[in-house]
């Protein structure tokens, strides 16, 4: 429920109210009825509603944008339909391990597979990414091993791949802080006086940080070459967009003095001309660009989560309608682009990855429990020591257990 929509229901009820003094004729229960069609909230939602870029139709259907052209071969267009098949593939596999004990934590990106391919595919090789800890479609993009996502969330390394490998930082935990790691990056690529480009992602629930608002001063005031692209899923655990902003997210950037856009987050041809166009402004020395993606996030906010206790269902089955993988493959089976064949290929290299995915991680060593209390200090310290002590003994305690019950 939007804050408008609280709104509507609030002049709703004081409307009833006056009513049950004198009866309305059904005339003026007609003219109320239209009244309320058309009221402040619903002219408000379809004013946000026009600012959405999009260029595919929740249907499937293909639309044009004054400012926003694309176009794309069908190589292009079945490339983003099998980025978008893989990536939800991987991330199913998992989430299934996680449940099987194979990973500490996972967060999931279920229904945000086109933002983050369609902005993915939009960068250069040159570009330098910041990430969070969701952006697994971003890595695919950028060539990074999907197992290699895999072993911090096991426990058995801090990332598996070297950033500059890639121009993709490693996943950053601590929420929003990436974004000034992002700003500070973009003003040295400033002064090195390169073209590339750099994008910081972050969530809904990030724009709320106080790093975040720093990022955008300082990225505007120095004109520094980077795209802030916010994946605004509605949801930041389980407090909802609207308890965290009065204005739409993309509006903000308003106040710092650089351009912000509104892009529908589930068409992922919308979020690859749009995020194009961003850095390519950034690389033309046109200053910072804000990203809004509004898409929805289907599953919990990591696996620790129970998103049924704060979401309504009928929410969740609303925004299954809009699923960016059925919508772009509408319209590739209505332009006749990929037939059965095709669509059968892309499955069996879906479960070809989720079969990798499964052994290299199962193969993967288990976790050192005793790592967390090495480079706490350089030179040691008597309170780890002790700490390390008592932590061993707790472990060993089970091995003990174990032989006494194999002794009986």
């Amino acid at each position: 429920m939007t804050v408008e929509g609280t709104a509507q229901r609030k002049t709703t009820r004081a409307g009833s109210k006056r009513t049950t003094a004198k009866k309305a004729s059904p005339a003026k229960k007609a003219a109320t009825a239209k009244g309320a069609e058309t009221g402040p909230a619903d002219r408000r939602d379809q004013a946000e509603q026009d600012q959405l870029v999009q260029l595919l139709t929740p249907e499937g259907k293909r639309v044009e944008h004054p400012d926003y052209a694309i176009d794309l071969s069908p190589e292009e267009l079945r490339g983003l339909y099998r980025d978008m098949v893989l990536t939800r593939k991987f991330d199913a596999e998992a989430t299934t391990l996680q449940r099987q004990g194979e990973l500490g934590l996972w967060a999931s990106l279920l229904g945000q597979e086109a933002a983050q391919i369609g902005s993915g595919r939009a960068l250069h090789d040159d570009d330098y990414v910041f990430p969070t800890y969701r952006e697994h479609g971003v890595a695919w993009c950028r060539g990074v091993d999907p197992t290699n996502l895999l072993g911090m969330f096991r426990g058995v390394n801090h990332g598996g791949w070297d950033p500059n490998s890639n121009n993709f930082h490693l996943y950053t935990i601590v929420i929003g802080s990436q974004t000034l790691h992002a700003t500070g990056y973009a003003m040295g690529v400033q002064k090195d006086g390169a073209d590339s480009a750099v994008i910081a992602y972050f969530g809904d629930g990030a724009s709320s940080q106080g790093d975040v608002a720093e990022s955008f001063t300082f990225s505007a005031v120095y004109n520094a070459p980077v795209v802030f692209f916010c994946q605004n899923n509605q949801w930041a655990i389980s407090e909802p967009t609207e308890r965290q902003t009065r204005v739409p997210l993309y509006q903000r950037a308003r106040g710092y003095g650089f351009p912000g856009v509104r892009v529908d987050g589930n068409d992922v041809l919308a979020c690859l001309a749009v995020t194009k166009a961003a850095l390519e402004r950034a690389r033309t020395g046109q200053g910072p660009t804000l990203v809004e993606a509004f898409t929805y996030r289907m599953g919990a906010h990591t696996t620790s989560d129970d998103p049924t206790k704060y979401r309504a269902d009928e929410e969740t089955l609303a925004w299954e309608a809009k699923d960016p993988i059925l919508r772009l493959r509408t319209y590739l089976e209505a332009e006749g682009l990929v037939d059965d064949a095709y669509l059968a290929s892309i499955d069996e290299e879906s479960e070809a990855l989720g079969k990798r995915v499964r052994d290299v991680v199962r193969a993967m060593p288990d976790p050192d429990t005793m790592a967390i209390f090495e480079n706490v200090y350089a030179d040691g310290h008597a309170l780890v020591d002790e700490e390390r002590a008592q932590f061993a003994a707790y472990q060993a305690s089970f091995a003990d257990a174990d032989a006494a019950a194999e002794g009986n």
